[in-house]
């Protein structure tokens, strides 16, 4: 299962967020982006549950901002 997920990092932290979140198991790829987000974040895991998990550990990083409201269905599996 494949996820697709966009990411707002506070200013200044780009660098610190690249690194954690290239550390974060079920993460596949991190693309800095310019535009209305700063990252996009492919993620590869064999189901919904460790998918929640992928994207909980992504919450827990205390500068960067993804959440369920803001997301406007921008969490893509298949």
């Amino acid at each position: 299962m494949f996820g697709i997920s966009m990411i707002n990092v506070l200013p200044g932290y780009e660098k610190a967020a690249y690194r954690e979140l290239r550390n974060i198991e079920g993460i596949k790829d991190v693309y800095h982006v310019f535009g209305e987000y700063d990252f996009v974040v492919i993620i590869d895991v064999k189901d919904l549950s460790i998918l929640n998990a992928v994207v909980d550990r992504i919450r827990a990083v205390s500068y960067t901002h993804l959440r369920a409201h803001e997301t406007r269905g921008n969490l893509v599996c298949r």
